[in-house]
């Protein structure tokens, strides 16, 4: 199956922009061109947007990414540098999580002094009332 860009962008959650962009930094190959001339956006290429994504999302720099991409081409070839590239990349997103996990526990313990704040204050407002 194709897309057309607009179908692609929708489907990857990408910008139109953001895939002109991709393809002029090559991160993805040029798409097939319809009869039209436009692009034409294979399920292959989709597959390939949503591990950029990923990547993205996790806060591979770009440079990396572009790195990823080229080096694709070279097949087999290429696979002990690519690992290499998720390997880091890995330590740096479970240092991420690390430390965003240690800020969620500061989160936890605030919040749980509030609620007993609350119930500190809820009680000592029932027992004013009480005593009135």
């Amino acid at each position: 199956m194709t897309y057309a860009i607009a179908e692609a962008a929708q489907q990857s959650g990408l910008s139109i922009d953001t895939l002109r962009y991709y393809e002029r930094i090559e991160l993805i190959d040029p798409p097939a061109r319809d009869s039209g001339g436009r692009r034409a956006y294979s399920d292959e290429d989709l597959a390939w947007l949503g591990f950029l994504t990923k990547l993205r999302t996790t806060g591979m720099p770009i440079r990396l990414m572009r790195e990823y991409a080229k080096l694709r081409h070279h097949g087999l070839a290429s696979t002990g540098r690519r690992k290499k590239i998720l390997i880091e990349h890995r330590a740096d997103v479970l240092a991420r999580i690390a430390e965003l996990q240690a800020c969620l526990e500061v989160l936890h313990y605030k919040i749980a002094n509030y609620e007993q704040c609350e119930r500190d204050l809820d009680a000592a407002t029932s027992l004013e009332v009480a005593s009135a």
